[in-house]
């Protein structure tokens, strides 16, 4: 099987590089490390879940899709990154936020839930930890 096969949105024009780390390296005195810098992937931050929703955003508009819906913890990238692609290609948005620890949702006290509200977010639903979150959507 060959990814070439599936349908495919370009978020990122490029590869990211993978740069050394000898000073860490040099720090534990072991092998050479290296990171790959998927921070520097597309949309609204990056992260190695772009890669990801190359392919889902790509599926779902082959459906004619016009929305997208997620699921993630309350500071979730993952909601992030998909609110960025739905923007992108000019589709909706709905999240479904998991609140895995008691009272720990604050709307105002994390920088994800500021980029969904500049993101243009349609809807944002917090659902308790353990919730059926199918059924929240």
């Amino acid at each position: 099987m060959h990814l070439a096969q599936f349908p495919r949105r370009r978020y990122t024009p490029y590869h990211t590089p993978i740069e050394a780390m000898p000073n860490l390296s040099n720090l534990l005195g072991g092998p050479n490390l290296y990171v790959k810098r998927d921070d520097m992937l597309g949309l609204a931050g990056g992260g190695n879940k772009t890669r990801k929703l190359e392919f889902l955003v790509a599926d779902a508009l082959a459906q004619g899709a016009d929305t997208l819906i997620t699921v993630g913890a309350v500071q979730s990238n993952h909601c992030r990154l998909t609110l960025a692609a739905a923007v992108k290609e000019g589709m909706r948005c709905q999240l479904v936020l998991e609140e895995r620890v008691p009272n720990s949702y604050d709307p105002e006290a994390n920088g994800n839930n500021f980029l969904y509200r500049l993101l243009g977010v349609e809807k944002v639903k917090v659902v308790k930890g353990g919730a059926d979150t199918g059924a929240a959507m």
